[in-house]
């Protein structure tokens, strides 16, 4: 986290176990999403009994990531049977841990660009007694080959006209193809 927790208690006397168990669910929350800016927690007992005793607690956990915030409040009152402080921070860092695992999960979703593999490009020209062609990109340009960058030793297999895959690299005198793929019908690749 860029920025400290920030942890609060209203209402109820912290202990030294309160709050270790609200660093350790912090530092799991980690686990998660690693863009973690900071965390606030409060813990809180807004409800009493006739004899002034908490009956309840409310636990609000605010979570900033880049770009959103998630809260999550949870609050465990007597009707609920919760008196004990310490499950309704349980409860309430489990209900964070589950939003912000999904958060991330739909992050990487959105974020992940579609692998399309090495770029693609056709055979434009051959000179096989000269063991080298050349290769026209999707992006108009021209990269050079030689017979030892083409994959299973297949440089005589290939023909004008002819679509592959290929890695590039910057040579003495220009752009030029380190690895060339042949592609079969409909994007196979050839079996040899």
């Amino acid at each position: 986290m860029r920025i400290p927790l920030e942890l609060a208690f209203k209402n109820i006397e912290p202990t030294a176990a309160m709050e270790a168990l609200v660093r350790e669910r912090v530092e799991k929350l980690l686990q998660y999403h690693r863009g973690i800016i900071t965390c606030r927690v409060s813990v809180e007992a807004p409800h009493r009994s006739g004899n002034n005793e908490a009956v309840g607690h409310r636990v609000r956990i605010e979570v900033s990531v880049p770009g959103d915030d998630i809260v999550v409040s949870r609050d465990r009152s007597h009707r609920h049977g919760e008196y004990d402080p310490y499950a309704a921070i349980r409860t309430a860092f489990t209900a964070a841990e589950s939003q912000l695992k999904s958060y991330a999960g739909k992050q990487r979703r959105t974020r992940r660009p579609h692998q399309a593999g090495p770029p693609h490009a056709v055979v434009t020209k051959l000179f096989a007694d000269e063991d080298y062609g050349f290769l026209g990109t999707t992006d108009g340009r021209e990269i050079y080959f030689h017979r030892n960058s083409v994959i299973n030793d297949h440089f005589d297999d290939l023909e004008v006209g002819e679509e592959v895959r290929f890695e590039e690299t910057m040579g003495d005198e220009g752009p030029q193809a380190t690895t060339v793929s042949p592609i079969g019908q409909h994007g196979q690749h050839h079996l040899w």
